[in-house]
């Protein structure tokens, strides 16, 4: 019996694919409406688009089809509608050109908007001026990749975000650009998920924001000039690994931002360019290694309710403030670090500094009281008290130092 049950499924698998058809959907041809292939079309189907511009509204899709543009055809929802709507699995949309949907206050109207759907493909797609370029609702086993998200709005309540996942599991998303959007990613609610090899640029708040999301992988991104930069929050379990975090300058911006978060690993990030580098609040037993600092205004803000940090190996070059901190206690590892403002000696020649490195100064906890202060960098004064805490040590945390700072850069190559 359960030999013939056997012989049955693979029967009718071979017959779907046997009797699967390509539909072609041409302006200058027979069929010239994507929404009548759709209803002409079964499971298992693909609807190759020739190249023009379609103008068909909202496109429902409850069958599992994949979509094929030649030369990318334009979708145009001509401010109006909502492109796709999938709500089947085994969906794929390939080559297309989505631009101009609509905008809404209470529904997130998408170029893709996918609900309940189960390995959804979207690759190599354009999408320009969407409110929602790619939405996916309690979905899983999802492929995002290749694709370009461009908006120009000034606003943000006019934008959302470029991809945007809530109550997922399972998505990749890789080797996508993502511009001028809201969040150039979005997760909130999505476990076992990766997000590879993005471009995320020019957005108006963060490259990347995930909010109860645990268990996440982001590696090897680039996070450039977004209004202010990368926010983890209210996670845990998260790895970071070889994403690069650039030129997020501002007032309240920094390159990364992680808020009650818990059991992270951050390694072989390079941070550059960035009003502060990482600003940590609530964040608890997260490990940074091997990560580069260079050239920011802070490299690490460490809130006092902060615990069980171990930052070991980094390279901290040319930043205004290494770190800083709100308060006394400090109950964190910093150990065998390079640091540039290191002027201690090596006596035995094991390339491990003798004496301990304070990377918290004086002139940083009085930014940190009084922001303005921050007018007196490199006058005599700050020089003077700078000076006098290392002399005579009274208000810097005396827990925050580095026991065995290295007296060579690390010079990692990534």
């Amino acid at each position: 019996m359960i030999r013939k049950i056997g012989l049955l499924s693979i029967f009718l698998v071979l017959s779907c694919s046997v009797f699967a058809r390509t539909w072609t959907v041409d302006l200058k041809g027979k069929l010239k409406s994507i929404k009548e292939a759709i209803r002409l079309s079964v499971n298992g189907d693909t609807i190759r688009i020739m190249p023009g511009i379609y103008k068909e509204g909202n496109l429902a899709v409850q069958k599992s089809i994949t979509f094929i543009g030649k030369d990318f055809p334009v979708l145009d929802g001509e401010n109006k509608y909502e492109i796709f709507t999938i709500a089947a699995n085994d969906v794929s949309i390939i080559g297309l050109r989505m631009i101009n949907t609509g905008v809404g206050s209470i529904n997130d109207i998408s170029a893709i908007n996918a609900l309940d759907a189960r390995r959804l493909n979207v690759l190599s797609n354009q999408f320009e001026n969407t409110f929602f370029g790619i939405h996916l609702a309690n979905s899983k086993h999802c492929l995002i990749d290749g694709n370009i998200l461009q908006a120009n709005v000034e606003a943000e309540h006019q934008i959302g975000n470029g991809i945007h996942a809530w109550k997922c599991d399972s998505i990749v998303i890789q080797n996508n650009k993502v511009s001028g959007h809201r969040d150039g990613i979005y997760f909130e609610f999505v476990t076992h998920s990766l997000v590879e090899k993005n471009f995320s640029h020019h957005n108006m708040r963060y490259g990347l924001h995930f909010m109860f999301s645990h268990n996440d992988e982001y590696r090897s991104n680039t996070f450039q000039n977004n209004g202010a930069g990368v926010a983890v929050m209210y996670t845990k379990g998260v790895k970071m690994i070889a994403n690069r975090f650039e030129d997020n300058w501002g007032s309240a911006s920094y390159g990364l931002l992680l808020k009650d978060i818990s059991d992270a690993d951050i390694q072989q990030n390079h941070f550059s360019r960035n009003t502060s580098a990482v600003y940590m609040e609530g964040t608890s037993r997260c490990h940074f290694s091997q990560n580069v600092f260079k050239g920011n205004g802070w490299a690490v803000k460490m809130q006092a309710n902060c615990d069980e940090n171990v930052f070991s190996k980094n390279s901290f070059l040319s930043n205004t403030f290494d770190m800083a901190t709100n308060g006394s206690l400090v109950l964190n590892v910093v150990d065998a670090n390079y640091w540039d403002k290191y002027e201690g000696y090596d006596l035995n020649k094991d390339r491990v500094g003798d004496v301990p490195f304070h990377p918290v100064s004086l002139y940083s906890m009085v930014v940190e009281k009084m922001p303005s202060a921050v007018m007196l960098w490199r006058s005599f004064l700050v020089y003077m008290l700078d000076r006098t805490e290392k002399v005579v040590p009274s208000i810097t945390p005396e827990n925050l130092k580095d026991l065995h700072p290295a007296m060579r850069n690390y010079d990692y190559n990534f």
